[in-house]
């Protein structure tokens, strides 16, 4: 059987009648085409489980109007159904995991297929739901992951008018960044994050100075020894120009005269201008080229491949952007052994020295929460 629906401008209400009504008279086998504002996802998902059916489903793109194949596969093989979000643009997937995941009663779940590690969503489910769930992965790497995701008891979201929050106390060092900026960037303009820290997150400031501009308000709502909130808007009055404008005039008032944990002065570039390739004493064990892998899984590759090292030993990283980023990260969390250098900087292709070398006397920082810090 083929079927046709058209729901531009249905209400969400009206969206999930429709569909219910429809999937109620089909058998495996059918095939419904969808004509939509977006993908329906939290609605395909509700209905697998509580159907207990498996679909699968192709989707295209023409203008402003989303066009769905979704065929019905029969009952579920599995325990827990498939939910596909690579079909949907990544700015809505946090959104909707979310609710779906708050719609779940204990024992439901799903498992998650997503075009990358979607360990930021990990973070955030602990951060504002807790130890409500259970993670399990299925297949890694590729452009496929596959995830099984269980609520294990009832869990409440936040409420109130910030749109998540990451406890970064509760996670890894080197995923803490990549998943915070991975959040902000999908949040739409005029709304919040917010971030739990041991101290005001300084070096992630730094980063958001760097990348973002003027384009952001941080501000400390809540403060006491071992706890620190900060609260991240995305503005809305600032547009893209102004933006990348004031991002990189911070750029250069960040970096003039800041001395860094390689032991030098960084010049205007960033860079560490102190020590050169004829200074050096270290062993180059390996090239990382990050430049294949999926940005969530770069920064844990890095920080593995420096936890690795010994002193005297340095590998060169080779990413498609600038990691300059990065290099603010390293410097907040590493001792003076850490050494960075730009050896390339060219579009595409950007090549730096990564190491740990033996410290050179340096004065010590004016402040001491910027030394060592653990975020």
């Amino acid at each position: 059987m083929r079927t046709e629906i058209d729901l531009t401008d249905a209400s969400r209400e009206d969206v999930r009648d429709r569909l219910y009504e429809l999937f109620d008279d089909v058998e495996a086998g059918d095939t419904l085409h969808l004509i939509a504002d977006q993908v329906p996802g939290f609605t395909l998902l509700r209905y697998q489980i509580e159907r207990n059916v498996q679909f699968s489903w192709d989707v295209t793109r023409d203008a402003d109007e989303v066009r769905m194949a979704i065929a019905v596969e029969g009952d579920l093989a599995a325990a827990l159904p498939d939910f596909d979000v690579r079909v949907m643009p990544p700015q809505r997937r946090h959104e909707v995991l979310l609710e779906g995941f708050d719609e779940l009663a204990p024992g439901e779940g799903f498992v998650l297929v997503n075009d990358h590690d979607p360990k930021p969503l990990y973070h955030e489910l602990r951060s504002t739901r807790g130890e409500t769930f259970e993670w399990e992965y299925l297949d890694e790497g590729g452009r496929e992951w596959r995830v099984a995701i269980e609520k294990t008891e009832e869990s409440t979201a936040p409420d109130d008018d910030i749109i998540t929050r990451y406890d970064v106390r509760q996670i890894p060092k080197p995923e803490r960044h990549p998943s915070i900026h991975h959040r902000y960037g999908m949040i739409p303009e005029g709304e919040a994050m917010e971030i739990v820290a041991p101290h005001e997150p300084r070096p992630l400031k730094q980063e958001f100075q760097q990348r973002y501009g003027d384009a952001f308000e941080w501000q400390i709502v809540e403060q006491e020894p071992g706890r620190v909130a900060v609260r991240i808007t995305k503005r809305a009055d600032v547009d893209d120009e102004d933006a990348e404008a004031n991002s990189c005039a911070g750029e250069g008032a960040h970096h003039d005269g800041h001395t860094n944990h390689a032991g030098g002065e960084l010049d205007g570039d960033g860079e560490a201008a102190s020590r050169t390739d004829e200074d050096l004493d270290v062993e180059v064990s390996q090239e990382l080229d990050v430049r294949e892998y999926p940005p969530a899984r770069r920064h844990e590759l890095i920080f593995q491949a420096y936890d690795d090292l010994e002193r005297g030993e340095a590998f060169v990283l080779v990413n498609d952007h600038d990691p300059k980023p990065l290099y603010h990260q390293f410097s907040a969390e590493e001792g003076p052994e850490f050494h960075w250098q730009y050896r390339q900087k060219e579009p595409g292709e950007f090549r730096v020295l990564v190491g740990k070398v033996e410290p050179k006397d340096q004065e010590a920082s004016s402040d001491p929460a910027e030394e060592g810090t653990p975020f």
